[in-house]
């Protein structure tokens, strides 16, 4: 249950990364207002990070495990939003295979017990 909570922290912290970083590409509005972006997203972003690590970490008793979640949740993450916000295609044979692996990496870090 720990490491469902950690993923959806990683999702939620992935989500607002996304609009922090890429928002300027998306609306006109925020191309010159990075530091408004810092301060809007930074602070709940770094929370849901700091939480999502804690929750893996206490579930698997491994940094690593919080790392490599944490890479998978991130590209599957950034892949749906930037097919629906700047429709750039999910389906080219390169992502579709790094966003399978990145499934791969999410399975093996849960279900593989040491």
């Amino acid at each position: 249950m720990k490491t469902l909570i950690g993923i959806a922290f990683f999702t939620i912290g992935n989500i607002l990364a996304w609009f922090q970083f890429n928002s300027q590409f998306v609306w006109d509005w925020w191309k010159e207002r990075p530091i408004l972006s810092n301060f809007i997203f930074a602070i709940p972003m770094g929370l849901c990070f700091w939480y999502a690590i804690k929750y893996i970490v206490e579930d698997h008793g491994l940094l690593w495990t919080s790392k490599l979640v944490g890479f998978g949740v991130s590209n599957i993450t950034f892949a749906i939003l930037t097919y629906f916000f700047l429709k750039e295609s999910i389906l080219v044979p390169k992502t579709m295979v790094c966003l399978a692996l990145a499934v791969v990496i999410i399975g093996i870090q849960i279900l593989w017990k040491n």
